[in-house]
């Protein structure tokens, strides 16, 4: 029997890389549309009462800001950003000096992806490339973290809605 892919709307056989979520039943082409759905279920299949931005039509396009404690050099620049840009859902990479910033549709890609292809770039890199690829994402983390705090007049801190 065919179904459609929640994520990536292909025509694929029921049972293969099938889940259950919230007493339905979610089929898959693969294991990544799976992840993907996994990691942000309402974005594809919305909330009672409310459609998803899949269902709208909508696209859901984040930016990344990596800062590396040095620049990549020509070569590493190079293998880094086609590796990115081989991945579905990644839509620019931009590497200027010591900054990676990686836009990307969240309905195709998600950071975990992301660090994940980071970890093997850095393997590949060598040196000391693993560590520093991946204090670059965590520190990147810390900042959206960061700019979330606001002080307000009175000295005590609150978290803005974003």
């Amino acid at each position: 029997m065919l179904t459609k892919d929640t994520v990536c709307g292909m025509q694929v056989e029921s049972g293969k890389h099938q889940i259950e979520y919230l007493g339905q039943s979610y089929f898959f082409c693969s294991s990544q549309c799976r992840e993907r759905f996994l990691a942000n279920p309402h974005l594809y299949i919305g909330i009672p009462g409310q459609k998803a931005p899949k269902q709208e039509g909508m696209s859901v396009i984040k930016q990344r800001k990596l800062r590396l404690a040095q620049p990549l050099s020509p070569d590493h620049a190079k293998l880094l950003n086609e590796s990115l840009q081989s991945m579905m859902g990644i839509q620019a990479v931009g590497i200027e000096g010591n900054s990676i910033l990686v836009t990307y549709d969240l309905f195709q890609a998600t950071a975990e992806q992301i660090e994940e292809r980071l970890a093997e770039i850095g393997v590949q890199l060598g040196e000391d490339w693993p560590e520093c690829l991946r204090r670059a994402f965590v520190h990147y983390e810390e900042e959206c973290e960061v700019g979330n705090l606001e002080v307000r007049d009175d000295g005590y801190a609150h978290w803005r809605d974003r």
